[in-house]
């Protein structure tokens, strides 16, 4: 019987395993109730030990009241509608909205990472997780993402197209801020941490934000950086990406990516057959049992038949877990059980 972390590092190197790695992700709070209750446990690391977790998250320590929570560092919504860092928002008008000149880049009050990330309860959260896990640090650094928040989303891909050297000011701006959150998060886990979850969300539902081309010009040489400081402390990387970014998973593989979360199942070209055809051989991927439809309105009995399925199709390379990180509270808990009653039958 292997242990969660062995498990884990043999899923990703597509060797052969005693049952598929999983993934619980991360419950929102108001979906913990209804969770509670139906497994009877009154924390989330009692719930990972029900339902025999292989993961075990550890978010970056980053105070910023009222989220504290990195992947809000960077407030560039204007006052207003959408404007608070707890209602965050890529439809609000951005710090940059107006900009066009890369020399204003440093007007925005960038924070100091040392002021809000603690060293040293980041080296207590990993050394307190469960050694036998595999333990992730939840890092996001969406420097896209956070990108469109600087102008507003479509001002951002307006000025991406007619001022390209301010978008790529601030794109970069931003990626020396991950730099420097990565630098203290890494330093205080070092030598307690397995793997990183890192990423942008780059597709809709039916495709991709913006080109290949586009991404490969301005995002990706700060996505390369990001990879790399891992990589240097020894660590698997975990990229998100939400929708259907088939065009781009060669690219993600290639810039040294272990691991592409979550499989949206119901995207374009997302579904488990195609993945394992197209790119079984390069990489390994993280999710599939489809959030969207299936854990909401299906029946335990429709998740334990989708969750044989996909380690049919995926024998290793693939960590099972739902297709977003994050359990909503209109997912049924029973259905939550049948997905990891699923996984180690």
């Amino acid at each position: 019987m292997m242990t969660h972390r062995e498990r884990f590092f043999a899923t990703i190197a597509r060797q052969e395993v005693d049952r598929p790695a999983s993934w619980l992700g991360l419950p929102v709070p108001s979906a913990l109730p209804k969770l509670f209750a139906h497994f009877g446990v009154d924390s989330v690391d009692a719930l990972k030990r029900k339902i025999d977790d292989d993961v075990y998250p550890i978010p970056v320590p980053y105070h910023n009241p009222p989220t504290n929570d990195i992947g809000c560092s960077l407030a560039f919504a204007k006052s207003g509608e959408g404007g608070a860092q707890d209602e965050r928002t890529l439809t609000a008008p951005g710090f940059f909205e107006d900009m066009t000149d890369p020399a204003l880049v440093d007007t925005f009050p960038w924070p100091d990472p040392e002021e809000h990330i603690d060293f040293n309860e980041a080296r207590r959260l990993a050394m307190e997780a469960p050694e036998d896990c595999a333990r992730m640090g939840i890092m996001w650094a969406a420097h896209f993402q956070d990108a469109c928040s600087a102008f507003g989303m479509e001002n951002a891909l307006l000025t991406m197209m007619i001022a390209p050297e301010m978008f790529r000011a601030v794109i970069d701006r931003i990626t020396d801020f991950y730099i420097r959150c990565g630098e203290i998060f890494y330093e205080a886990t070092k030598g307690y941490l397995d793997a990183v979850l890192i990423g942008n969300d780059f597709g809709s539902q039916n495709g991709l934000l913006v080109s290949p081309e586009e991404l490969r010009e301005y995002v990706f040489p700060g996505t390369k950086r990001l990879v790399d400081q891992a990589k240097s402390y020894g660590l698997k990387v975990v990229h998100h990406s939400c929708g259907a970014i088939h065009p781009i998973i060669d690219d993600l593989f290639d810039l040294g990516i272990d691991v592409i979360h979550p499989i949206q199942a119901k995207a374009r070209d997302m579904q488990a057959e195609k993945l394992r055809a197209d790119f079984g051989q390069k990489g390994c991927f993280f999710g599939g049992v489809d959030a969207q439809h299936l854990l909401v309105n299906g029946t335990p009995e429709e998740v334990e038949a989708d969750v044989k399925r996909l380690k049919e199709i995926f024998p290793t390379g693939l960590i099972l877990s739902p297709s977003h990180e994050a359990i909503l509270p209109d997912i049924n808990p029973a259905n939550v059980e049948a997905l990891f009653r699923a996984v180690h039958q």
